[in-house]
């Protein structure tokens, strides 16, 4: 795959994270959840590796935080998931590892995360349990998500595309 196509990717999976979590989400405890984000981090893993899910969970948050729509949270749970998510499936190469790292990457590990991301940044202090409850019910759904769309792609080429990055 050239970089065109690559950088095409993964700005068509910025703006389907973007719009969509806008357009789905639900009430996850005190919180509100966007599965959209998260199953856009199992997809991108899945299909271009760990690096540019990174990327694309970043500029997912950056965009939504820069057009009033999501919280400085939005970095440290879609970050630590997509990469986690990514390696995974890099490691192991089986997709339920992509949704089971967004999972434990996101809903785990990016909740704690977020407890000192809150204090210092946000300037607002709340447990860990605060956190891990609708990180977990959000990451769970987008992966679910993610898992069905992966499943139901024929074309194995298609998901392979990560493959074939490395030397155009």
């Amino acid at each position: 795959m050239n970089r065109t196509l690559l950088l095409t990717l993964m700005a068509l999976f910025v703006a389907i994270g973007t719009l969509g979590s806008q357009l789905i989400w639900f009430p996850a405890g005190i919180a509100k959840a966007y599965p959209v984000q998260h199953a856009v981090n199992v997809l991108a893993a899945v299909m271009l590796g760990p690096g540019p899910a990174v990327l694309i969970a970043f500029m997912i948050g950056l965009l939504r935080n820069m057009l009033g729509l999501g919280s400085l949270l939005a970095f440290p749970g879609g970050m630590i998931g997509a990469f986690l998510a990514g390696y995974l499936y890099k490691r192991f190469g089986k997709k339920y590892f992509a949704a089971f790292g967004e999972v434990i990457g996101t809903g785990i590990i990016g909740a704690l995360f977020s407890v000192p991301f809150a204090k210092i940044i946000m300037g607002t202090s709340f447990g860990a349990f605060f956190f891990v409850p609708p990180f977990l019910i959000s990451s769970i759904t987008g992966a679910g998500i993610a898992l069905f769309i992966v499943s139901r792609v024929k074309n194995e080429k298609f998901i392979q595309l990560k493959t074939n990055i490395k030397g155009d």
